[in-house]
This record gives structure tokens, C-alpha cells and sequence, in this order.
């Protein structure tokens, strides 16, 4: 019997409007500021127009992207609430494959913006296998300091005191046809901005690695010794890479995409003595990436932010099974390798609308 697992970050699917742009010019949107501000009455019905005037674009768009990976079991990142959840697959999925994603779970998270993970599941596989909810446990509670994580790179970050995962990591069990699965559904700290000297993604290292630590001590507390031999799976927006494609050069002279190697990243908790499998790197190497950042011609590159990690046991019982990336959503500015191009959905924009700045990873697995 076989079941397909999607991850997708769907970035920021809310049903609420902030208007805190009002006070704070940081936080308002582009095209807002081309407007005269006013009073701050004017200010929000402005926002409320932009919003409403590009989010049924967007979230077609992100339909689209979840109806191409077709998967039994879909892990999302970025959703507000259950509501929101439900209006979405309501109003956008039910309309492209119909009666669906019936079993929809997730808890609060520790995020401040109120962006959660969450989980879609169909009732049965698309072999006829009954998904089946056993149990969920979230971990947003956990602290540094009750899993003795807290070390002093994280002085700048964070307290002792803190909880560890900036959402949460939250722990699903299923039965597909009657056989046990384990998810694991998180979204690590990102990486903004450096500070004192050092880039964004070397600043917020620390948070990560303690994030991944905490992940791999709520696997190993439960299966003890016979965690590589369970069937868990981990799923989610990680925040980080291994390995980034560069991209070079312009639109005149051509673009030239260069493979360069981390020295460390936060993923080494997890892969590098073998506890947990990146199944993507079944992948060429020019072809694992899931989200293009760009801060301009000076600093471009393509990277695997959005990961499916497979325990020994379950990503040896599917040696041949390769993840699948959509990324038919990704916006125009975004700069494919040779050979990697495809069709993009109907109304995508340059930057926007599109259906999210991450692609939907799905990957069947074999479960007996």
C-alpha cells in the first residue's frame, strides 16, 4: 500500500488584515506606500482593498500547487487558524478535485504573526487505504532550558527561559491501512536579517540548531533505540540548506547557475550520522531547490528550504522513490537553471500574485 506526503509553506495564508503598516512604515506593503496616507481610516480601506484585490489570485494559485502534488496527507506551514483552513479548502480545492481534505488538524503555535503548521488528509488514499487520525501532541511548550539546550551562541537570540520552537513541532500519529505512521510538522526560525557582522542565516544558526536538537530528542524520548527502525516522517519548512545553487549574470548576457557547499548548517543534527534521510538528494544536485531568494543582482540563489525526512527504515523500503517538486507557482522572477522551465499557472505575476514564494514537495512512500 502506498501514501503520498506533500510539505508546502503556502506563505501566509490569513484571513485577517493588519494595519499596523499605518505606524509603521516598515511593515507596509509596496503598493500602499504609492498612496497618499491620510487619516488612518483611509489608510485601512486602502489595505483592505489591496488585499482583497490580490488574495483570490493567490490562493487559486496556491490550489493549483496543492492539486498538481495530489497527495493523500498534505503538511502546511503558515496557516492562521482552522477557519481560514476551511474556507480555503472549501472555497479554492473543493472547486479543482472536489470533496477532499476532510481531516484538517492543528494547534496555536508560539509564532507571533499567528502563522501555524497544520495537516490535510484525505479519508482514503487514492488506492482505496483508510487514513485513519490516531493521536497529536504539540511541543510548542518546550523550553531550552527543560531539554538542557540552551547554549551561550544563543545569548543574542534568546533566554532560557524561551520555547524553542518559534511555531511548534507538532507530533501526529496515523494508520494507513491499519500500519503506523509518525509526522512531524515544523517550520524553523527564519533567517532575516544579521547582525553584529554576520549574515542572517549565520546569526539565526544557533535557534536552529537548538530547534533540530529538540525535534531529534522528542523522536528519540518516544522510539528510544529504535527510532531508525520506526516509520516517522519529518516535514516541513526547515530554514535552511546544505547546499544553495548561485545564480550569476543577467538577462543580456545569460544567467549562470554555480552548485556551492555550506561548511555547516542545522540539517547536520539531523542527517549527518544517518538518523534521519533527505530524500531530495536523490535529486541532481541542480535540481533540489524549492525557493529562489533574491535581494538583487548582487545576491541571488535558488536553495531546498522545504524538506520530506525519512527514518532509515522508511526511506529503505522506498529505494527508488524520488520527491517531486511543483513549482508551476513560482513567480516570473524567478530564475530556472537550463532544461528546469515550466509552464506557470494562468495570472502569475512577475513577483505577484503567485501561490507562494516556496514549491510543494511530494514524495510516495510504500507503507507495509
Amino acid at each position: 500500500m502506498s501514501v503520498r506526503i506533500a510539505t508546502f509553506n503556502t506563505e501566509n495564508l490569513l484571513s485577517r488584515v493588519d494595519f499596523s503598516g499605518y505606524r509603521n512604515a516598515l511593515r507596509q506593503d509596496r503598493v500602499t506606500q504609492l498612496f497618499q496616507r491620510g487619516t488612518e481610516a483611509e489608510y485601512r480601506q486602502i489595505e483592505i482593498a489591496r488585499v482583497v484585490s490580490i488574495t483570490d489570485d493567490t490562493r487559486q494559485l496556491t490550489a493549483l500547487a496543492i492539486a498538481d502534488a495530489d497527495a493523500d496527507i498534505v503538511c502546511l506551514q503558515e496557516v492562521e487558524n482552522l477557519e481560514t483552513l476551511r474556507a480555503f479548502e472549501y472555497g479554492y480545492l473543493f472547486k479543482m478535485i472536489g470533496a477532499g481534505y476532510r481531516q484538517k488538524f492543528m494547534v496555536e503555535g508560539n509564532d507571533s504573526r499567528g502563522i501555524d503548521v497544520a495537516v490535510m488528509m484525505r479519508e482514503q488514499t487514492r488506492h482505496g487505504e483508510t487514513i485513519e487520525f490516531v493521536r497529536m501532541q504539540s511541543h510548542a511548550h518546550l523550553t531550552y532550558e527543560a531539554l538542557d539546550l540552551y547554549r551561550p551562541e544563543l545569548a543574542a537570540l534568546a533566554k532560557p527561559s524561551d520555547r524553542i520552537f518559534k511555531r511548534d513541532c507538532l507530533e501526529i500519529d496515523v494508520r494507513i491501512g491499519g500500519k503506523p505512521l509518525t509526522l512531524y510538522l515544523v517550520h524553523f526560525k527564519s533567517m532575516g536579517g544579521g547582525r553584529d557582522g554576520m549574515d542572517g542565516r549565520s546569526f539565526t544558526m544557533p535557534v536552529r540548531i537548538a530547534e533540530a536538537s529538540a525535534l531529534r530528542r522528542i523522536i528519540t524520548d518516544r522510539f528510544g533505540a529504535r527510532a531508525g527502525q520506526t516509520r516517522f516522517v519529518i516535514c516541513g519548512d526547515l530554514n535552511d540548506y546544505r547546499e544553495k545553487i548561485v545564480v550569476e549574470g543577467d538577462a543580456r548576457n545569460g544567467y549562470r547557475f554555480r552548485p556551492v557547499a555550506e561548511s555547516n548548517s542545522s540539517l547536520d543534527v539531523l542527517l549527518s550520522d544517518g538518523f534521519a534521510v533527505n530524500v531530495m538528494e536523490r535529486r541532481d544536485i541542480m535540481d533540489r531547490w524549492t525557493l529562489f531568494h533574491s535581494r538583487g543582482p548582487e545576491e541571488r540563489h535558488l536553495c531546498q528550504l522545504d524538506y520530506i525526512l525519512l527514518s532509515p527504515a522508511l526511506a529503505g523500503s522506498v529505494p527508488l522513490a524520488v520527491p517531486e517538486i511543483i513549482r508551476a507557482g513560482q513567480p516570473f522572477r524567478t530564475l530556472f537553471p537550463e532544461g528546469q522551465e515550466v509552464a506557470r499557472y494562468p495570472r502569475t505575476g512577475w513577483d505577484r500574485p503567485k501561490a507562494s514564494d516556496h514549491c510543494p514537495v511530494v514524495i510516495e512512500l510504500t507503507v507495509g
